[in-house]
């Protein structure tokens, strides 16, 4: 029940932060936003642990694994995502994305030397074909000369995002939980973009805007520290590649959100690939008879202790 809770929140929340990462370009350098976001987000989960008694100090051995996962979660990934959205629809970098499903797959096998099962590889490609079907015509329209650069970052965010998750089923392994390793790791990405805000010399400026505001609330305690303690926690238990697949269906929750307030009109290839991206995610679920579980899934099943 909590993998499936997990797996539903992280789909709602995720599925609606590119509209509030799309909200927060403009005047506020990409740096100074992805700053005021992890900080914020750092300050308050810490704040949160230690007002509940649940605030622990990681061992030394594992700060390294923090601050890495520090960079590829709530950093350089970010500046990735943040700066593709001024050339790209965040749409598109949604879809970019769902990508980290067979990212996730080839990192698994190369750290960790997971098996790619076949049911993993045909929920990927269903998946990804449902998301071209959905948002081709976006694509195949996009004139403007800065496409392929915006393209190239999300690409890039995308692979960084994946090197997280191997680092933090690294840190789970080692015991430290999604909640401690999140809240600790916010904090040194805060950390991170503060270094490269004072050795770039960009500029401080303070928001005004209330929907930057409200963009930057709802990213730092919904988007951060809900929507990644839920989904590292997918990650923990039933491994990487499953847990990925939930960035293919974040671009249908903005497709949703667009029929409803911004008037999206379907077409039959929208209704075809909707219906290909949620067999991808069946067929990803489903038990097969006579399948062995992959490495990832075996070491990611609870003890009896838990």
């Amino acid at each position: 029940m909590m993998i499936a809770i997990s797996f539903i929140a992280t789909v709602l929340i995720w599925g609606t932060t590119w509209i509030a990462i799309a909200f927060q370009v403009g005047p506020v350098p990409v740096l100074v936003s992805i700053f005021y976001r992890f900080a914020l987000a750092g300050i308050l989960f810490l704040l949160f642990l230690a007002a509940s008694g649940r605030l622990n100090l990681p061992k030394k051995h594992d700060q390294p694994w923090l601050i890495a996962q520090a960079f590829c979660l709530f950093s350089l990934n970010f500046i990735c995502f943040y700066s593709a959205a001024s050339h790209i629809p965040s749409g598109l970098i949604s879809i970019i994305f769902s990508l980290a499903t067979i990212f996730n797959a080839l990192n698994a096998r190369l750290f960790f030397g997971d098996r790619i099962s076949g049911q993993t590889l045909l929920a990927s490609i269903l998946g990804i074909a449902g998301l071209a079907l959905l948002f081709g015509p976006d694509i195949l329209s996009a004139e403007s000369e800065s496409t392929l650069q915006g393209v190239g970052l999300a690409m890039l965010g995308t692979l960084f995002f994946s090197l997280g998750n191997m680092v933090s089923r690294r840190n789970s392994a080692a015991g430290l939980t999604p909640v401690t390793a999140n809240a600790w790791a916010m904090g040194y990405g805060a950390l991170i973009m503060l270094a490269l805000i004072g050795l770039s010399g960009t500029p401080v400026i303070l928001p005004t805007s209330t929907t930057y505001l409200g963009a930057l609330i709802y990213l730092a305690t919904i988007g951060s520290i809900i929507g990644f303690t839920t989904y590292l926690y997918l990650v923990a238990k039933i491994g990487s590649a499953k847990a990925a697949y939930a960035t293919v269906l974040f671009p249908i929750i903005a497709l949703a959100l667009s029929t409803l307030y911004e008037g999206y009109h379907w077409q039959w290839t929208g209704i075809v690939g909707l219906v290909l991206a949620l067999s991808g995610n069946l067929v990803m679920f489903a038990r097969w008879p006579n399948a062995r579980p992959s490495k990832e899934a075996q070491s990611s099943q609870p003890s009896a202790a838990e």
